[in-house]
Formats: C-alpha cells, structure tokens, sequence
C-alpha cells in the first residue's frame, strides 16, 4: 500500500527559506510523476511544481526562481526547495504521487494517485 508523508513545514519571516520533503513509501518502482500542491484559506488548491521520473520539471510562474522541485527515484523522495518566501506563499502543502502516465499534465489533480497529508507553510511579515 503507498503513503506519502510530508515534511518540513513551518513558520518562517518574509524573504527566508524551507525544504519540503515527502516519502512514497510502498512504490517497487519510482512514481511516474511527484508533484507539490498547495492550498490557502478561501482558495482552491492549485499545482506549484511537478517533476517527471523521466526528470523534466515545471512550475507554477509564481514559484519559478524561487522554489526547486527534486526527487530521490532511488528512494522515492520529493523534495521542495523553497526560498525568497512571500505572503502569498503561505497555505497548505500537499505531495502527489502518479503512478503511470495517462496523457495529463503535471496540474491535473484528479490524475494523481495518492495524496500526503500536507504540511503547513506560513510565511509572516
């Protein structure tokens, strides 16, 4: 049975740093494709970063420069770098898992297997 369990969130000021990392346990083979997620109060939840098995990464435009997504396939780890943090950078952040490829790109949510439970990120003046 997989698992995704995130960690590495907290609080931090304005312009400060946090690593995210998220375990898929239970996957013989690495994950067709990780991707971080997150949330704020009031707003949908929406894609920040994805990374393909194959290596090929995208991101959100409110995220490039500033965060970089990573994975261990060896040992099925993601990791979120994140730095230069803003206000609006503060919510909920959630690990995905797809385990094969469907055609869907790294945003569509209803495509991913698993979900962690999220870790919270907030960001304060």
């Amino acid at each position: 049975q997989v698992h995704l369990a995130e960690s590495g969130g907290g609080s931090v000021p304005t312009g400060g740093s946090l690593n995210l990392s998220c375990v898929a346990s239970g996957y013989t083979r690495a994950p067709y494709l990780m991707g971080w997620f997150r949330q704020a109060p009031g707003k949908e939840r929406e894609g920040v970063a994805g990374l393909f098995r194959h290596g090929a990464a995208y991101y959100d435009d409110s995220v490039k420069g500033r965060f970089t997504i990573l994975r261990d396939n060896a040992k099925n780890i993601a990791y979120l770098q994140m730095h230069t943090l803003n206000l609006d950078d503060s919510a909920m952040y959630y690990c995905a898992a797809k385990t094969h490829p469907t055609g869907a790109g790294w945003r569509a949510q209803q495509d991913y297997d698993y979900w962690g439970q999220g870790t919270q990120v907030t960001v304060s003046s």
